[in-house]
């Protein structure tokens, strides 16, 4: 069985409103997604996903020179064709055959498989909707990008006023505790929250003797990026409980063969829609090793792509057992999505990191830009009181002001709560 012909198209698929009013100042570029169709020389069409601005492997621009007129089967463990080619191959392939794609990847292990809910830092009434949100969908967890600008405890005894006692939060911190001192303290306090399950990456993962001392001194498991720092480092240091594995069908496997060695768990996490979601489950049904909740996003957006909707069950969906990936599109939300263009650009914008005391710092033009401000100015983790929102450009003297003193990684500092009263002499 050839390939034919390759079809992609891009789709501007929105977010829901609620994380919209989040996400379109950190990654509208996410709203792009690429639907792949690849028809096979005996008419069959395989079916898949890239999120092409975020995703392990974008499809390349040469890519009918790579593959048009070659065997499908050949084609199957080639992570280099991109993520969307790739899966439409499997599901080529398991139509051609009439097996689940989860047949074709190996030994099924489970018939459903975990999903968390996911979204970015939010202020704590923010995320006690986005987890009041996940709870009615059916979710049990969610993976929520904690960050030391926010008053993260604050956040999570918000969060545990709407959802049951058995709803678990797994945080990361993207390495934004920036060193082992600041992490442990902190993490020493969320040990109070029963709730919190996870912690990924609190510090930057190349810190090896920072990562270690913190498993020791922590009850809490630790996650990192498989492969960072490498992996036979991270095993012969034990600095983690378990990881986050990402890539195409072929990297997968080699890190589950490690992994399922070392009995370490993992999160699976491939970003996009009902379409990248139905693959990380078929995935995740012959990979042993990956027992914590699959990390797909989903939930960002308001349409799955899909006709028949994705459905959690206690935190679990089923893995499909038709032909394929078993799915069909929903050919009419993706004419009316399909755009020319594949970038949005972000509203213009820096970020406004309050504390109760009044003080005020205004930091960076992008999230990116508060990752590296925020630990060089040696400003408090986690601080009670604290929260940090975007204040986008309003067209005032007042922002034109800001945006330029936060350039180049500097910071502006100011006392904006009430105006203080000299203390009296005795």
């Amino acid at each position: 069985m050839k390939i034919k012909s390759v079809d992609l198209a891009y789709l501007n698929v929105p977010f829901t409103p609620h994380t919209d009013k989040h996400l379109k100042y950190w990654l509208p570029h996410w709203h792009i997604t690429q639907v792949c169709r690849l028809t096979m020389d005996n008419g069959i069409v395989g079916i898949g996903e890239t999120i092409p601005n975020y995703t392990w492997s974008r499809v390349p621009d040469d890519i009918e020179d790579r593959i048009l007129g070659e065997e499908a089967a050949s084609l199957m463990w080639n992570d280099g064709i991109g993520a969307g080619v790739q899966m439409a191959i499997f599901d080529a392939m398991g139509k051609h055959e009439n097996v689940p794609v989860h047949q074709l990847l190996g030994t099924q292990v489970r018939d459903y498989v975990p999903l968390s809910w996911w979204n970015m830092d939010m202020p704590a009434a923010d995320w006690a909707r986005q987890c009041a949100d996940a709870h009615k969908a059916g979710y049990t967890s969610a993976k929520l990008k904690a960050r030391a600008w926010q008053d993260v405890r604050g956040a999570v005894e918000a969060i545990l006023k709407v959802v049951p006692e058995y709803f678990h939060l797994d945080f990361d911190y993207n390495g934004t505790l920036d060193n082992a001192a600041n992490a442990v303290a902190h993490l020493k306090a969320m040990e109070a929250y029963p709730q919190v399950a996870m912690i990924e990456s609190p510090i930057p993962q190349g810190d090896v003797a920072g990562s270690k001392q913190i498993r020791q001194r922590i009850n809490k498991a630790i996650a990192m990026h498989y492969g960072s720092p490498p992996i036979l480092t991270t095993l012969a240091e034990d600095v983690a409980d378990g990881f986050v594995v990402s890539g195409g069908a072929k990297s997968i496997a080699e890190q589950t063969a490690i992994a399922d060695a070392a009995n370490k768990p993992y999160w699976l996490q491939l970003v996009g829609t009902g379409i990248t979601t139905t693959w990380a489950a078929h995935l995740g049904a012959v990979h042993k090793a990956a027992k914590w909740p699959a990390i797909t996003c989903m939930n960002i957006w308001k349409e799955q792509l899909i006709r028949d909707k994705i459905v959690l069950r206690g935190g679990f969906h089923q893995v499909l057992d038709k032909p394929g990936l078993g799915i069909e599109l929903d050919e009419k939300t993706i004419k009316k999505l399909t755009v020319d263009y594949h970038w949005i650009d972000k509203v213009r914008h820096v970020y406004r990191y309050s504390r109760a005391s009044g003080e005020v710092v205004y930091m960076g033009a992008s999230k990116e830009d508060l990752q590296g401000a925020y630990p060089a100015g040696a400003l408090p983790v986690c601080e009670r009181g604290s929260v940090t929102l975007p204040y986008e450009d309003d067209g005032s003297k007042k922002f034109k002001e800001i945006w330029e003193a936060v350039q180049d990684g500097k910071t502006l500092r100011r006392f904006e709560g009430r105006k203080r009263t000299p203390a009296k002499r005795k």
